[in-house]
């Protein structure tokens, strides 16, 4: 008989996996940029070109922290919505 799955922990798992792989395929994809880049810019028709690839790297690499931080430094999403209602309910008193 398999134990019983913790729902919760379950769900931190799933997202960190999801972004290992989100990770890889940015690293793949990214080197792919690059190298297309170095064979590109040694072409014997102009000037070493613009390193180009550093703007899908940026770009995609904003996505990717905010994926970071959604997977590894999420914060319980149930006991943030508890300390507002606190808050509110708070507040409601003073006035």
């Amino acid at each position: 008989m398999e134990p019983q799955r913790n729902e919760q922990l379950w769900k931190v798992a799933q997202n960190r996996a999801a972004f290992k792989i989100h990770l890889r395929t940015y690293l793949l994809v990214n080197t792919g940029f690059w190298i297309l880049y170095f064979f590109m810019s040694k072409q014997p028709w102009g000037e070493r070109m613009y390193p180009w690839p550093l703007w899908p790297m940026l770009g995609w690499g904003i996505g990717l922290a905010s994926h970071y931080f959604s997977a590894y430094r999420s914060v319980d999403k149930e006991s943030m919505a508890e300390r507002e209602y606190q808050k509110l309910m708070n507040e409601g008193r003073r006035n």
